[in-house]
């Protein structure tokens, strides 16, 4: 029997090639698109979940309250986890200290000639550590064991560096490494690399006590009233206590330990579950590569629904138009005794044979297009597509695409009324169902002109954050990250004087970090002899004189401060002045500024507003002011005439006059674009997602026109012998779906507004949404519809009308 059913599906297949090949382009377009985003959510979600219980280990971060407004830091004051160890003697702790953009050198055969060494910069993955760590994260050990790090001056790297700096990872035990010309380190161990899927990429892991030895190189400060993202602690319950026992313990934990602040300031730490390391966009992930809002999964799941119902409808509509063709069929079949439930199987099986084919040719297509997927997430190269969850993925959504598309029809087919069956009286309008079509059709241009929607709001947004006045000049800027030891310092302003004697070269800064950076560094202040220090820090960079004029940055009044190694005079920006009430640039010149228990100076300049950060976040009160310890990296701005060659002079200027350390420039405007990297990625996802969705929408469209050209033979024919027009018979074609569309726009409109209103606000400056948008989604969605239905409508009314008829 059931062999007899394979052979009538497939023969019905064959029969009706055209429909089959749109149901199979559909579904398999849908299903290859639903199985790529799976795979990208497995791998999102399936961080960190490696670590053996890590359902009982948590991150702890402070709660800061202050002006009004809450944040969040992922890290705590370096004495912390002494003190959580001794009042909380039952509970595991382990501290680690983030090192980022160290450079690891190992020692060439002469040790008076530093170009024979091997330099790596490593802008991850480098942390003083405790050996508590590894009583709470479980690591595979190839050589050594976690007590090496108690002891000072010892080093652990993972097989892969291992492999990187000294060839074989078994011939790194032993070896020694210079960590920034600072440190030097023995390899006293080696562990299997970190999964892709970990936040922690433990690359080179220095003792702990290390940091605590070089207190004045890396900033190790024993103080409760210090807080570093940087310095983290970690936290492995066991299985008798609760999250939020601790928490309730750790409110007068703080209180004991942190001192009253005149600033207004509460401060709370609280546990944070390793499970919400990887999402929580309020604290940050300062130690992986990136970090992922649940909002962006959550709205790539539902990309991924909407694209496959499209698929579904579209497979519901054809079979349901189609059936009308099949009712001599199956009155015959019922005639000789078929049953309802018989000719139900055999429908089903005509959808599973199509779903089948389409889920090998999904499989087909999600391969090929495997390899672009780090275009759209922040995926490893090497991700695979098939493992048990995506085997079992593919499964599931083939028995529900089966089930979607294949109960209704064979509902439909298996109720024809045997009579009228044999007669050839059934038509698309007896059989009823066509409310639930035209729904259908509704619902997936709905879909669509939502994706549409979606589309424009994230490439405008992006278009504005990438062409955004930053308050600055971003452009042929090379940033040159340096080091803030003693022998560096001494010669930065000969390798400045060197730098600013090519002929390329225009402006040399040398400061902290560049106007826009992820530099919070802030600290309180006192203003205009004040005793009492404002309710809010202001955020700090320093830089030397030539800061305002490479970068290109415009003043409100007043002027940059004079050349000093050392803070003796300060520039505010805009924001600045207006948190303090002033309301004029003017009236800030002269006026004294105090950093912390710095001494006072005078502001020579009020700068216009810049763009500290990236758009998502408000601009912050800064002080900007020179202090030649800190300023470390050289901007240098460049003639874009013959940049290649500048660059390259540039780097081999670099390389002869710092010999001991790794060449690391980029330029400004590719770092900054980096802010944006999951909001870009986001808008691409958008772009093809609204492509497949238009795609998928006029297969359908195209099928059901075909159906209704055929069905409506004899009434173009008719219509033409009276004297209808082509354009009359398009329009006969067109108008319902026209209507159908509009009834579409309606109920994605408000949709795509509120989903759109919600993601915008993630930027703290962002484009409006107006009717603009939507009016272009619905010009574009009628003119996609028209288009296609055109080209079959034409041809229907181009058809010699005697040939209609007479085929009638």
């Amino acid at each position: 029997m059931f062999k007899n059913y394979f052979k009538i599906a497939w023969r019905n297949i064959v029969r009706h090639k055209g429909y089959s090949i749109i149901n199979i382009s559909g579904l398999s377009v849908g299903i290859a698109a639903c199985l790529l985003i799976f795979v990208v959510l497995q791998f999102e979600l399936s961080f960190n979940t490696n670590f053996t219980g890590y359902k009982n280990i948590y991150h702890l971060i402070t709660e800061q309250k202050q002006d009004g407004g809450v944040s969040y830091n992922p890290g705590t004051s370096p004495p912390a986890v002494d003190a959580l160890r001794n009042d909380f003697p039952q509970i595991k702790f382990a501290a680690l200290n983030s090192s980022y953009g160290s450079q690891l050198t190992v020692p060439g055969n002469s040790s008076n000639n530093a170009a024979d060494d091997k330099k790596f910069t490593e802008s991850v993955g480098v942390f003083f550590m405790e050996p508590q760590f590894f009583d709470i994260f479980n690591t595979n050990w190839l050589a050594g064991n976690k007590n090496v790090l108690a002891q000072p001056n010892m080093v652990v790297i993972d097989k892969s560096t291992a492999a990187k700096y000294f060839g074989d990872w078994k011939d790194a035990v032993g070896k020694v490494l210079k960590m920034d010309n600072i440190l030097t380190l023995k390899v006293a161990g080696v562990i299997e690399d970190a999964p892709d899927n970990s936040d922690f990429p433990l690359k080179v892991l220095v003792s702990y006590i290390t940091w605590k030895q070089n207190s004045k190189d890396y900033n190790y400060n024993n103080d409760w009233n210090t807080i570093s993202s940087n310095n983290q602690v970690f936290v492995l319950l066991p299985q008798n206590i609760t999250a939020e026992s601790i928490n309730k313990q750790l409110v007068p934990f703080t209180k004991k330990y942190v001192e009253k602040d005149t600033r207004k300031t509460t401060r709370i730490h609280e546990l944070q579950p390793l499970s919400d390391l990887h999402f929580d966009t309020r604290v940050g992930n300062t130690l992986g590569d990136h970090l992922t809002s649940k909002s962006t999964l959550r709205t790539l799941s539902f990309i991924a629904v909407l694209i496959i119902v499209m698929a579904s409808i579209n497979f519901i509509n054809l079979s349901t138009a189609q059936s009308v063709g099949r009712s001599k069929e199956v009155g015959i079949r019922k005639v000789l005794g078929s049953s309802r439930q018989q000719l139900v199987i055999q429908v089903i099986g005509e959808t599973t044979l199509i779903v089948i084919f389409s889920v090998f040719l999904a499989i087909v297509i999600a391969k090929l297009a495997l390899p672009l997927l780090k275009n759209i997430a922040s995926v490893p190269d090497n991700i695979g597509l098939f493992n048990t969850g995506s085997v079992l993925f593919i499964i599931i959504t083939m028995v529900v695409v089966i089930l979607l598309s294949g109960i209704y029809p064979a509902m439909v087919v298996s109720g024809f009324k045997p009579v009228l069956a044999i007669k050839n009286k059934i038509t698309a309008a007896s059989i009823g169902g066509i409310p639930l079509r035209r729904a259908l059709v509704v619902a997936q241009f709905a879909i669509a002109q939502l994706l549409i929607i979606g589309t424009l709001v994230a490439v405008n947004q992006m278009n504005f954050v990438n062409e955004a006045d930053l308050g600055f000049n971003k452009s042929a800027v090379l940033i040159l990250p340096g080091y803030t030891d003693s022998i560096s310092l001494n010669k930065l302003d000969a390798f400045k004087q060197q730098l600013l004697q090519k002929p390329g070269v225009k402006s040399v800064s040398f400061s902290s970090d560049p106007p826009s950076s992820d530099n919070n560094w802030a600290q309180n202040f006192y203003f205009n002899h004040s005793d009492k220090d404002p309710t809010y820090p202001t955020f700090l960079k320093y830089g030397d004189a030539d800061y305002f004029k490479t970068y290109g940055m415009k003043f409100a009044a007043g002027r940059g401060y004079d050349h000093s190694d050392t803070t003796r005079q300060a520039v505010v920006n805009e924001t600045f002045i207006h948190k303090l009430g002033i309301q004029k640039a003017e009236d800030a010149i002269g006026k004294d500024v105090k950093l912390g228990s710095g001494q006072w100076v005078p502001i020579t300049g009020v700068v216009k507003d810049f763009k500290t950060n990236s758009l998502r976040d408000a601009v912050k009160p800064i002080v900007i002011t020179a202090r030649k310890k800190f300023e470390s990296q050289a901007a240098v701005k460049i003639e874009t005439k013959n940049l290649k060659n500048t660059v390259a002079e540039i780097q081999s200027l670099w390389e002869n006059t710092y010999p001991e350390y790794a060449y690391n420039g980029y330029f400004l405007d590719e770092n900054i674009a980096k802010f944006y990297k999951q909001e870009n990625q986001l808008a691409l996802v958008y772009k093809i997602f609204a492509i497949i969705a238009i795609f998928i929408s006029c297969l359908g469209l195209y099928g059901l026109v075909s159906f209704m050209a055929v069905q409506r033979t004899k009434e173009v024919g008719v219509r033409k012998v009276l004297g209808a027009s082509v354009f009359s018979i398009v329009f006969l074609f067109s108008k319902e779906f026209m209507i159908l569309i509009a009834i579409s726009f309606v109920i994605a409109m408000p949709a795509a507004w509120y989903m759109m209103t919600e993601w915008l606000q993630n930027f703290a400056y962002r484009i409006p949404l107006t009717g603009g948008v939507f009016i272009l989604a619905i010009v574009a969605s009628t003119g996609i519809a028209w288009i296609t239905v055109g080209y079959k409508a034409v041809k229907a009314a181009l058809v010699n009308p005697v040939r209609s008829l007479r085929s009638e």
